[in-house]
């Protein structure tokens, strides 16, 4: 697991590296380009557009998984379909503070040789808050009261710092967590705090981005507390004028590192892991809309033991620019 994690920081500076040469989509003021944000799903999907400028919008994600239940080859399998319906966006509060946030409806699916099982409800909603710091160019002039007047040249980098919550709004039903995939649920039933942190460079139609969140779980009230989580996701991409439209193509990488769970203060065995994704996608913005699509494979993983197995993952999106 130490190889993964040194291959998957390698990767992830790669993709921060290449952002010298990256920046902002062409139909957009540069100094409004911005960078993805947290996840706040279990997954780990980017939280924000390419360009990433306020917006109210919908976004559906599917995840199919695998599991194993038991330990031999010939032991009972079961084909989990997962199905997320979102309402997100980001809303400015105040100059270079903004506030995002996804209300989550979950439709899940475990299909048995014998039966099929399913659930849905209302997920788990998050909110966070984010403040971003923008580095302007030295001014080299040597008179004040011009420099006083003008407005500072944006070098096209910027930092962003995001904290807030997931609250418990999704069902935790205990009876479904002695499963291989606990993961099956609606809902934790515990309040999480988030924490991300996230870089980006703009220029022309370049454009990089890279965020790395950390999620602190907390234990509901069945005692039973899913364990803390690493995530980081990358993108590149470039953005292609059709007419007054924009294709952009983006290419990524994303992973995941999940600690132990526990219950009643004991950690379950093989109940950690890790996931690395390969992303690959595109955005098309017309008007005040964009919309936007993303398909993940996985390339390297290791869940619960190796029961578990991450098949596909496909996210959609459409969202009206603020």
């Amino acid at each position: 697991m130490q190889n993964i994690k040194l291959i998957t920081a390698l990767a992830f500076l790669f993709i921060i590296s290449t952002a010298q040469a990256a920046g902002c989509p062409p139909w957009m003021p540069e100094e409004e380009c911005d960078l993805c944000g947290c996840t706040t799903s279990g997954g780990n999907f980017g939280y924000g557009t390419l360009g990433n400028t306020n917006f109210v919008g919908v976004r559906y994600i599917y995840q199919q998984f695998e599991s194993r239940d038991g330990i031999f080859d010939n032991s009972p399998m079961s084909e989990e379909n997962f199905n997320t319906y979102q309402l997100w966006t980001k809303i400015p509060v105040f100059k270079n503070t903004y506030v995002t946030a996804t209300i989550p409806y979950q439709d899940l699916y475990r299909k048995f040789e014998d039966r099929t099982e399913h659930i849905n409800g209302l997920g788990d909603i998050s909110v966070l808050g984010w403040y971003k710091i923008k580095f302007n160019k030295k001014q080299e002039s040597n008179d004040r009261a011009l420099d006083f007047m003008s407005e500072p040249e944006f070098t096209g980098h910027s930092i962003e710092i995001g904290a807030g919550l997931k609250l418990p709004t999704g069902e935790f039903e205990e009876v479904l967590a002695d499963a291989v995939n606990p993961g099956f649920q609606v809902g934790t039933g515990s309040t999480d705090v988030l924490l991300s942190l996230a870089y980006s460079y703009s220029k022309d139609r370049f454009g990089a981005n890279a965020t790395t969140s950390y999620y602190v779980k907390g234990t509901n009230d069945n005692e039973y507390r899913f364990g803390n989580q690493f995530s980081y996701n990358a993108n590149v991409f470039y953005g292609f004028p059709i007419n007054m439209t924009m294709l952009t193509p983006f290419v990524g990488v994303s992973g995941d590192f999940y600690d132990q769970i526990e219950q009643y203060g004991d950690k379950i065995p093989d109940t950690d892991g890790y996931s690395f994704v390969g992303t690959l996608g595109a955005e098309y913005s017309f008007k005040r809309f964009v919309v936007g699509a993303n398909y993940g494979l996985p390339i390297k993983q290791e869940l619960f033991g190796g029961d578990v197995e991450q098949k596909n993952r496909l996210l959609l999106y459409f969202n009206y620019t603020l």
